[in-house]
Order: structure tokens, then C-alpha cells, then sequence
């Protein structure tokens, strides 16, 4: 049985593909057409999982897609009817439906295919039912608790369920126009970051700032008795103009969500590229703290709803999470601290791209009913190259690399190329680490990396100097050896994708301030030795040289997805300032440096 699943005409559109209830591959669009959070059909992420897998379209029994058009359809009859938005939102919506709906001869006609040759049965997953997908149905949980937050999908802003074995069952939800993920991403528009998926630098501002505002912002979204929530909409535009959209062929765009009124509470909006003031830092602080009273309360009643008797397995309840809003690792990191949940699974892709995989394992396990049998228990589903491979591009780019005074090293055997690569970071060099397969997720998980010393403090600015040109405000990440996590963080649960924040224990902080936040946080990935066994050696041998069993690891691009190539790999390392690149076997080193 082979399932194709898509997120297509959303942000984030990916692709993967599942054979007899195993992931085969997954892949962003993003990650080939070079344009972030691309949105659209995902052809060329649906040509290269087919071809990963060596099947041909006509072999497909499966399209799932992550959406469904039919979905509450009386609700949105009912708001579109009550509410007359602009034409041109209502306009863009239909497009979307259309398009959604007419995906299989759009497929067909992107491949050259005949469509009567195209068997495969398409399938449309609910949105949320698609996250739950996403995340339980590849957990390691028999039986969770599943809650899933975004801005809106089908209608849905917040799905809370109970799966069991191959069976899901939805418990209650929120409904359009009340979104967390709304709220979130409007404050993020006022604060001055306009662009699709911009709410992480919110989060990374958040910690210069003090939560005087929460009273106020509690005015505009308030908890319910039943668990859930609601939005104050006059606060908002979405639900009485709707708001502009664009879902196809390009990076994606949101217009305005934000009302006047915001201003009464808060003053004016800060323009794109002008200085945050302490005022915006207060508000990003009071707008997480808002967002995080509100996660709690959606988990905590939800626990107790559920911590029932026989309904509790041994050892507590399981919580599998997903949607745009589980991409907030600041609250994802204090579930511990604030609920009485201690088993928690956060898939890699928790935002709109997971949902391909989501709607893929939701036709084999839910709606054909087929056992559970597949655990994500790694992030490492795109492409791999082989030594010829790389070898090719290097000789494809080598006068540019002969330019620079590049010296090339072939180092075959692994502990010896982790040596080499450790001492580099131990001197303080910025080094591209590109190996095995590409992350699936927004998450470098050391196989497309950049990694430098965590000891050095100024490896911040130079990072942002030489390559990545960020924020000032915005931390960078530490890997660490999974067996040290307790050494060196207050929390010590696993953290395999990057999905959670910790506090740093305060006598450790100061041996690694490349990776501290100003709130004495990191954002960390626990890095095991079955999940990743050359990035574990390369930490050791770092960890043998300094004492320190963490690297500084950001993405592997400069304002641009994370490469996905070996060519990509290069041009970046050629246009940038880095001082090694390390693409599979072969070290690259920098005249000079």
C-alpha cells in the first residue's frame, strides 16, 4: 500500500511518502524551490519522494492531503453569510477550495501523466485531525491525550482528542473566529515583524521584556470554565473583513490582523526595521506570558478531565501536541513545571508541513484501520548523497574554492574526521557540518548545521556578522550529549527536535554564553547516540577537548532555508565567511583560517 500525503496551498507545503505503514521519505517544498514557507502544490517535493522511493505515481493507491474542504461547511456557510467579508478574501478562499479539490489533475498534468493512468484515491484529512496524525500516530504512545493549537485550519483553531491504539476520538475544540494562534500572530504583526512565521523572534524578545501588560492582554483573549478560550474579535479584523491571504506559488502572505483598538491598549504599532523600544519588549513578554496562561489552562483541565480511574495508564497520562502554535518552545519547555504531564511527544514538524506525514499515517491507520506499527523516533527523512556525489560538486565548484585557498582533506575514517572537526570548533572556528539525510522540520539537527564553540561569547555576534545576520535579540541553540542534559539544565526530559526551551543550571552559564539567553534559557537539542551517531562522536571528541559536551548549532543556511544539497552547501560556505565546511568525507578548509 503506498500513500502519497501533501499539505498543498498552505504555508509550509511538503510532501512525503508512506509504504505498508512506514515512512519512506519526507520533504518541505521550501527545501527545493529555495523560498521560505513556500506555499502551494508541492510538485517537486512529490517528484523527489517518488523517486526516493522508486515507484511511480501510477503505483499509488493514496493521495492524502491535509485538508478538507467539506469540513464544518455549514459553520463557514453561516459565518460567510453573517459576516460578508471582502470580496477579495472570499475570492481567495474559493480559489483555495478549488484548487484543493482539483489536486489529482493538477498532479497529473505537473508529472506528464495521463490522469486515467493516476489510481489512487484521494483522501481529505481535516486540518487537525491531520496534526493529531502528525503527532500521535507516529508517537511511541499507545494511548494519549492529543491537543493540537494553530491559527486556524477547516475552521478549527484548537483540536483536544484521545487516541488509542489506531482510533481517535475528538473531544471538543475551538472553533473560527477564536485563535491562540491569531492572538499570537497579530501581536507579532504590531510588534514589527510582518512576515509569515515570524512569531520565533517574538519569543527571542520576549526575554528583554517584563509581563506588566498580561491584565490587558487577558481583555482580549479570555479562558472559558470548560477549558478552552475565546478571542475578544473587536480586537481583531479576520472576523468581521477577513483577511488578505496568498497560498500559491510563492513565499506567504497575511495581511493585517490586528484592529485599531489594540492601540488604545498599547499605543501605536512599531514599524518594520525601527529600534524596539523597552515599551515592545513589555508587550512581547505580556503577549507570551498571555499565550502560555492560556496553553496551561487548555492542558491542565484537560488532565483533569481525563486523570480519571482506569483511564490512566501506569506511569500518567501521555500528551501528544501539535499545530503552529507547538512551535513555541518557550511554553513547550515549562509542561513539566506547570501541568502534571511527564511523557510528552512533539513531533519534528509540529507546524502546517507536518500535517503531510499526519494525513498520510490517518488514512493507514485510521481510516483503514491498519495497527500501529512506525515511531518517529528521528528527524532525518530528505535527501542523502553519496560520496560521488559530493565529490562531483566539489570538482563542479572548485574554482572558487581554489579562489579562496581552500585546502581539501578526504578523511574516511569517521572518528578521525570528528577529531579534526572538534579541534576546528575548539579554536574557534565557524564550521558547516553537512551529513546524511536532511532534517524534516524547521530544525538544524546536525546533519545540516552550522556549529562553533558555546564557550566563546563573542561567537554570537561573529555568526551574525559573517553569515546569518539576525536579530541581535535572538539566541542561538546548544546540542548537548543526552546523558549530560542534568549537568547542565534545570529539566532533564530528552529533547530529540529541538521543540523545548530549559533554563541552564546558573553556576554552568557562565562556561557557555554563546548559548544562554538573556533569561538564562537555551533552546536545546539532546543529541543521542542511536538518533545521530556521527553528530554524538563529533560532540564527544568537543566534549573530550574542553571539558564541555555541548556545540553552539544553528541552521546550515544564511536567510535562506536550510540547504539541502551538497551544491547548496558550498555556495553557502563560498559566499559567507565560514572557516570549514565538513560535506560528508571531505574537509574544507579556508586559507588562512
Amino acid at each position: 500500500m503506498i500513500i502519497i500525503g501533501l499539505n498543498a496551498y498552505h504555508g509550509d507545503s511538503s510532501a512525503c511518502l508512506v509504504i505498508n505503514g512506514k515512512l519512506v521519505c519526507a520533504i518541505e517544498e521550501e527545501r527545493i524551490r529555495r523560498i521560505k514557507h513556500w506555499a502551494g502544490l508541492p510538485i517537486e517535493a512529490i517528484k523527489w519522494c517518488l523517486k526516493y522511493g522508486g515507484v511511480d505515481i501510477k503505483d499509488v493507491d493514496y493521495i492524502a492531503i491535509s485538508r478538507n474542504p467539506y469540513a464544518h461547511i455549514g459553520r463557514k456557510i453561516i459565518r460567510v453569510l453573517s459576516r460578508l467579508p471582502k470580496s477579495g478574501f472570499i475570492k481567495g478562499r474559493l480559489q483555495n477550495m478549488a484548487n484543493i479539490k482539483n489536486i489529482k489533475s493538477q498532479i497529473a498534468e505537473a508529472l506528464g501523466a495521463d490522469i486515467k493512468s493516476i489510481k489512487a484515491k484521494l483522501e481529505f484529512v481535516e486540518h487537525h485531525r491531520a496534526h493529531i496524525g502528525s503527532s500521535f500516530l507516529v508517537s511511541p504512545y499507545e494511548k494519549a491525550v492529543c491537543v493540537t493549537i494553530d491559527g486556524f485550519g477547516d475552521f478549527m483553531s484548537c483540536v483536544r482528542a484521545i487516541g488509542e491504539g489506531s482510533n481517535v476520538n475528538i473531544v471538543d475544540g475551538v472553533y473560527y473566529p477564536h485563535s491562540l494562534g491569531i492572538f499570537y500572530t497579530a501581536f507579532t504583526q504590531f510588534l514589527g515583524f510582518p512576515k509569515y512565521g515570524d512569531e520565533y523572534k517574538v519569543m527571542g524578545l520576549s526575554a528583554l521584556g517584563e509581563p506588566v501588560f498580561v491584565d490587558k492582554m487577558m481583555k482580549i483573549i479570555r479562558v472559558k470554565h470548560n477549558g478552552l478560550f475565546e478571542l475578544d474579535t473587536s480586537y481583531f479584523v479576520h472576523d468581521s473583513k477577513g483577511v488578505e491571504m496568498t497560498w500559491l506559488d510563492s513565499e506567504p502572505y497575511i495581511g493585517r490582523i490586528f484592529s485599531p483598538k489594540v492601540s488604545e491598549l498599547f499605543g501605536e504599532p512599531r514599524e518594520k526595521d525601527k529600534e524596539i523600544g523597552r515599551n515592545y519588549a513589555d508587550i512581547a513578554a505580556s503577549m507570551q506570558r498571555a499565550y502560555e496562561e492560556v496553553f496551561f489552562h487548555i492542558l491542565n483541565n484537560f488532565h483533569r478531565k481525563e486523570a480519571r480511574g482506569d483511564k490512566v495508564d501506569k506511569g500518567g497520562l501521555n500528551l501528544c501536541l501539535a499545530g503552529g502554535c507547538i512551535q513555541n518552545s518557550l511554553a513547550n519547555g515549562k509542561i513539566y513545571e506547570k501541568t502534571h504531564f511527564k511523557k510528552v511527544y512533539i513531533p519534528p514538524a509540529s507546524h502546517d508541513a507536518g500535517t503531510a506525514i499526519g494525513a498520510a499515517f490517518w488514512v493507514w491507520n485510521v481510516l483503514l484501520g491498519k495497527e500501529r506499527d512506525f515511531v518517529m523516533e528521528n528527524p532525518y527523512w530528505g535527501p542523502e548523497y553519496t560520496e560521488a556525489q559530493i565529490e562531483a560538486e566539489i570538482d563542479n565548484k572548485i574554482d572558487g574554492l581554489k579562489n579562496l585557498g581552500c585546502l581539501i582533506d578526504k578523511i574516511n575514517d569517521r572518528i578521525a574526521l570528528c577529531k579534526k572537526t572538534a579541534k576546528a570548533i575548539e579554536e574557534g572556528k565557524i564550521v558547516g557540518w553537512f551529513q546524511g539525510r536532511t532534517e524534516w522540520g524547521p530544525r538544524a539537527l546536525g546533519n545540516r548545521s552550522i556549529l562553533v564553540d558555546p564557550r566563546r561569547k563573542e561567537m554570537k555576534d561573529i555568526l551574525n556578522t559573517r553569515i546569518k545576520r539576525r536579530e541581535w535579540f535572538r539566541p542561538f541553540a546548544p546540542s548537548i550529549l543526552e546523558e549530560h542534559v542534568s549537568e547542565w539544565f534545570e529539566v532533564s526530559y530528552p529533547v530529540p527536535f529541538m521543540e523545548k526551551v530549559y533554563k541552564i543550571k546558573a553556576q554552568k552559564r557562565e562556561f557557555i554564553p554563546a548559548v544562554t539567553h538573556i533569561d538564562g534559557t537555551g533552546r536545546l537539542q539532546t543529541v543521542s547516540k542511536t538518533m545521530n551517531p556521527l553528530y554524538y562522536d563529533l560532540i564527544s571528541e568537543f566534549h573530550k577537548l574542553t571539558g564541555v559536551p555541548i556545540v553552539l548549532n544553528t541552521s546550515f543556511n544564511e536567510n535562506e532555508p536550510i540547504v539541502n544539497t551538497p551544491s547548496e552547501a558550498i555556495e553557502c560556505f563560498l559566499r559567507t565567511r565560514m572557516d570549514v565546511l565538513v560535506v560528508g568525507n571531505f574537509y574544507i578548509k579556508r586559507k588562512g583560517r
